[in-house]
């Protein structure tokens, strides 16, 4: 079986900030554009049997700088929902509640009142992209790649790995890098993490 490549998006100003950046569809920033054509170079030498991108625009717009063509939108991996925190940073959650910690206690409803998600939530959409990942990589000779967010692929990591959804705080992803995991002896294992060519 192939290997399963995560690309995160390039910088955006709210990324480069430290504001949670959900449904803000903003462009890559002059270094975001950087960042995705320089993993180009990567991507060049791999065959893909699926290829796939959140649908925000700074998602898309790095899978086409990486070169990685032919890549299908799917709502599935899309960022975290981040709700009354959406353009947020954690020190400024922190004034008001200082043990918050998104990991495990989520995020409260927006302005609208549409409620954020769970890690449990953001976990049941990463297990769906990872079924649909076994799916293709079971019937080609390629990897699958996948161009999406960083709270997003970190959750999908674990549990990729087996572990709960709230255990990718382990795995520090910064924007326009590839990781790429494998398996070895039939396991689920990191094989690279957090790469910027």
């Amino acid at each position: 079986m192939g290997d399963l490549l995560l690309v995160r998006h390039g910088e955006t100003e709210w990324s480069r900030s430290g504001q949670h950046t959900s449904f803000t569809d903003l462009p890559l920033t002059d270094n975001g554009e950087l960042q995705a054509k320089s993993l180009a170079p990567f991507f060049s030498r791999r065959t893909f049997c699926l290829a796939l991108t959140s649908p925000l625009g700074r998602a898309v717009r790095t899978a086409e700088l990486a070169g990685i063509g032919g890549a299908v939108t799917s709502p599935d991996l899309h960022e975290w929902d981040y709700g009354g925190y959406e353009g947020i940073t954690t020190v400024e959650i922190h004034r008001d509640r200082p043990t918050w910690d998104l990991w495990t206690d989520g995020v409260p409803p927006g302005a609208d009142g549409h409620p954020g998600e769970s890690p449990e939530e953001i976990g049941r959409r990463a297990d769906r992209v990872l079924s649909r990942v076994d799916a293709a990589l079971a019937d080609c000779g390629g990897d699958a790649v996948l161009v999406a967010h960083g709270h997003f692929l970190r959750v999908l990591t674990a549990r990729r790995l087996g572990l709960p959804p709230g255990q990718g705080r382990l795995f520090q992803l910064a924007t326009g890098t590839y990781s790429r995991l494998s398996t070895e002896h039939g396991w689920p294992v990191i094989a690279e993490w957090n790469v910027r060519p």
